[in-house]
């Protein structure tokens, strides 16, 4: 199982640190776009799409394909960060508070729609922040990155008070804690480095925050998308343990399937965009 998890990791990194660092966007955008593609694939087969979950796979895969050629990864439409924003911090909690149990009186096709929706902004959101720069879209993936290490380490260490011991039995509130805290100390170090002699291509995302928000809009903003970062992965543990799965699909070899890899960034990056609009930041 180890053995699995390394080799698919290597690969996984190999594939994505080129296109990464590339000059032009595209080959993130295109990257990405079949692995969301993948992930509309397993959103059908976890929501009883049966055999329709490939054409759904397909569907989203053309929508993405449809949005590049616009250019909207270089200019997408702020709206589309705010949307998903209200139904990530609404719908989401109507959906944790519903739980497992509550997931299937949700009409299917609403779910297929909602699903293919929120995946088809959160690549946008990938895309978009690529163009953006280097620092920034990592500054975003850190932040998640972090969170969820922290919180992992937080409640094994300090871990008493379940979160949703219905969705996720390992989840603790003081393992969430310790999420927000390390994505805060992240911040700060983030933008000392900002304003330090090293080069860097773009501002971050806190570096964004902070010139418009100041010190305490910061750490407001910081804890909030680390709290969404536990909703995208609650989420997403909610479905699967609806659908009586342990996975999302078995695509990624020791690390279940993309969903599962991506379940804490498909809110986190629709919302910081939405908050980086507020803050004035150009699109590049």
């Amino acid at each position: 199982m180890l053995k699995q998890r390394v080799i698919t990791a290597i690969v996984l990194v190999a594939l994505l640190l080129p296109t990464l660092f590339a000059a032009a966007p595209w080959p993130f955008a295109v990257l990405t776009l079949v692995m969301i593609g993948a992930a509309g694939w397993e959103w059908g087969r976890l929501n009883g799409a049966g055999s329709a979950s490939i054409a759904m796979g397909v569907l989203l895969a053309l929508a993405c394909a449809a949005a590049l050629w616009a250019g909207w990864t270089l200019a997408a439409p702020p709206i589309a960060w705010w949307l998903a924003t209200l139904v990530w911090v609404l719908g989401g909690a109507a959906a944790l508070r519903g739980g497992p149990a509550g997931w299937p009186s949700v009409p299917k096709a609403l779910r297929w729609a909602l699903g293919l929706a929120l995946l088809w902004t959160a690549w946008l959101a990938l895309a978009s922040a690529k163009a953006i720069g280097i620092n920034f879209i990592l500054s975003v993936f850190a932040l998640v990155w972090v969170a969820d290490i922290s919180a992992y380490f937080g409640g094994r260490a300090f871990g008493k008070r379940k979160l949703a011991p219905a969705i996720s039995p390992g989840k603790s509130w003081e393992g969430v804690w310790s999420g927000m805290l390390g994505a805060l100390i992240l911040a700060g170090v983030w933008i000392a480095v900002d304003m330090s002699s090293f080069g860097v291509d773009s501002a971050s995302l806190f570096t964004r925050i902070d010139r418009r928000f100041g010190v305490a809009g910061l750490i407001l903003i910081v804890v909030f998308l680390a709290m969404m970062s536990v909703v995208g992965d609650l989420f997403e543990s909610l479905v699967k343990r609806s659908a009586g799965a342990k996975d999302s699909s078995g695509l990624l070899p020791g690390h279940g399937g993309v969903l599962d890899r991506v379940d804490a960034l498909l809110p986190t990056f629709p919302i910081a965009l939405a908050l980086v609009s507020l803050a004035g930041a150009s699109p590049i």
